[in-house]
């Protein structure tokens, strides 16, 4: 019962199932003109009248072309002349010829092929057009062009219908009228105009010239974030780090992450860990153990705080490091809350804010300090000039509180002098005459040809003079001197021994480019987060597609030959009739 029951649906099914099958062939819409070949017995020849062209459809799929060849009993059909392909609103396709197969729902196109989808257009000579995976792929070379991104040729493409995305591989280069991008691989999204960029890339502008081997462009807002091995070299600047951002439209370009400027023109390099790039107002504003290296022929001064900002064109850069901020030379050091620097007019300036407003009336005011080898130099604000074409020291000015100290040489005692005012004048880049002016106080120990202690001098004046030669005091000279004493070393007494305002802050020096990094908290750098997974090409001609070429039955040979022959592309087929002309 239950057999005859089976046969009775099976009876009834088979004929539907045929019937969907039928309906699920090729259709000729229209065709007005059909003939046979004796050579072809398999095949009709469809031909176009003078009003309208061959109609084909399947599956959604419409077809117009001047003439066809339709195999039925393979459901293939070769068609020339003008064809067009179009896949409702997704997709309309434009060539010379066209070979597509209902059974595995391939096509392949040649001759001027146009593939236009919504946003963008592809032109190739030779294009694959797989319906079931919805994807098309060319590897003759191709051409896409979108209005608003410019012209992105290749050697290989692959376009992803569903997702809108173009895949170029080998010999990729996108045209823009503002840039030119060069790349070993690029994932194109049309819609939204993003762009993948993956391998050694070069972005190639007017201004500029960006590197990376990872990143993305936004071909929209001309908008890019760029990782591994990034940099952009502009107006003799280079910027390297981690990951790069850049805004073409502000001139704006900010670095996360083992960030180095090189600015070849100064001869200098810029260090940290986060950086922002302003061309347009020639700026640089960098924090996270900031670092400024000026190089110079002989030595280089290294400059370091919470941030450094560099300003100005070429011939009027001026460097600003501020909060906590301080500087190394190998002759030459100091600490302040900010340090600015005028390389045109060889200014350097260490200045300290003080809070005028703050409760805490016990808190010491902590000066600007200098060190000029053992010779410690204070004030409210400290001032180095040098020669910006020698690039040697030329005076010192020290405004109010000025305070000189260093450690006698053998003994435990301090060698001081401070007043009002300090002038100074380097000879060599060594200190060799230094004027204290107003208010003149000094300690000094006298020593003889032998270096030894002959006594302890304590004086006032209105002025001095001090001439110093190979870091030593030869001669000091008071002017309008109103007291002063030398006493032996026993009988100095001990409360007389420092000056009012006497600091010693040799614990504060940096020796070393090291120690500049000395009272920084310790350094926490964020994650680069970076772009999404790599997903490697797929294979257009992939094992599934030989299965479904293989599974459509004969003539399979020749289905296979049409279809997946000569991957690497062919020209066009000969039998071209004359109603493409």
């Amino acid at each position: 019962m239950r057999l005859t029951y089976l046969k009775l649906i099976l009876i009834y099914l088979v004929p539907l199932i045929l019937y969907a099958q039928e309906r699920q062939q090729i259709e000729i819409e229209y065709a007005p003109f059909m003939t046979f070949e004796p050579s072809k017995p398999d095949a009709t020849i469809l031909t176009r009248d003078n009003s309208n062209q061959v109609h084909i459809k399947h599956k959604g799929i419409e077809m117009w072309c001047n003439e066809a060849i339709y195999y039925g009993k393979q459901d293939f059909i070769e068609a020339y002349g003008s064809v067009r392909v179009k896949q409702g609103d997704s997709l309309d396709m434009t060539s010379k010829y066209v070979e597509y197969s209902g059974k595995t729902q391939l096509a392949y196109a040649s001759g001027d092929v146009v593939l236009i989808d919504p946003t963008s257009k592809l032109y190739t000579d030779i294009l694959y057009f797989d319906r079931i995976k919805q994807q098309a792929f060319y590897n003759q070379k191709g051409k896409v062009v979108r209005d608003t991104s410019g012209t992105i040729t290749s050697t290989i493409g692959h376009y992803y219908m569903n997702a809108k995305k173009y895949q170029f591989t080998d010999n990729v280069k996108l045209v823009n009228p503002e840039y030119v991008i060069d790349t070993d691989r690029l994932d194109f999204y049309t819609v939204s105009g993003y762009a993948f960029l993956y391998g050694p890339t070069t972005i190639t502008s007017d201004t500029s010239i960006i590197y990376c081997e990872r990143g993305f462009y936004n071909t929209n807002n001309d908008t890019g974030y760029f990782l591994k091995k990034s940099r952009i070299d502009y107006d003799e600047r280079t910027i390297i780090g981690d990951s790069l951002y850049f805004d073409r439209n502000k001139n704006f370009a900010s670095a996360t992450n083992n960030i180095k400027v090189t600015d070849t023109l100064n001869n200098s390099i810029i260090k940290g860990h986060y950086a922002e790039v302003f061309r347009a107002k020639d700026s640089v504003f960098i924090t996270k153990r900031a670092l400024a290296i000026t190089k110079q022929e002989n030595d280089s001064i290294f400059i370091h705080s919470d941030t450094l900002m560099i300003t100005g064109p070429p011939d009027q850069r001026i460097v600003r490091a501020f909060y906590n901020a301080k500087m190394y030379k190998s002759d030459l050091s100091g600490k302040a809350d900010s340090i600015h620097m005028n390389q045109n007019t060889g200014l350097t300036q260490l200045i300290n804010f003080y809070d005028t407003d703050s409760e805490d009336t016990f808190s010491k005011r902590r000066h600007p300090v200098l060190w000029h080898h053992e010779n410690q130099i204070t004030g409210d604000s400290i001032h180095l000039i040098s020669n910006p074409k020698t690039e040697s020291l030329d005076s010192l000015k020290v405004f109010e509180n000025a305070f000189v100290i260093s450690k006698d040489s053998l003994g435990a005692g301090y060698n001081q002098i401070s007043g009002k005012k300090l002038d100074g004048l380097f000879k060599e880049n060594e200190l060799h005459t230094i004027d204290v002016i107003k208010n003149a106080e000094s300690i000094y120990f006298l020593r003889n040809a032998d270096n030894e202690l002959v006594g302890i001098d304590k004086s006032k004046s209105g002025k001095m003079r001090i001439w110093v030669s190979e870091n030593k005091i030869d001669e000091l000279r008071k002017i309008n001197q109103i007291d002063g004493k030398t006493y032996p070393e026993d009988d100095f007494p001990e409360n007389e021994r420092i000056l009012k305002g006497f600091v010693w802050r040799e614990t504060e020096r940096p020796r070393s480019v090291k120690d500049l990094f000395s009272e920084d908290p310790p350094l926490e750098l964020p994650v680069i987060k970076g772009l999404g997974v790599h997903s490697p090409q797929t294979a257009f001609f992939d094992k599934s597609l030989e299965n479904r070429v293989e599974a459509a039955g004969k003539p399979s040979k020749k289905s296979k030959e049409k279809l997946l022959n000569n991957k690497a592309g062919r020209k066009i087929p000969k039998n071209i009739s004359e109603a493409e002309k």
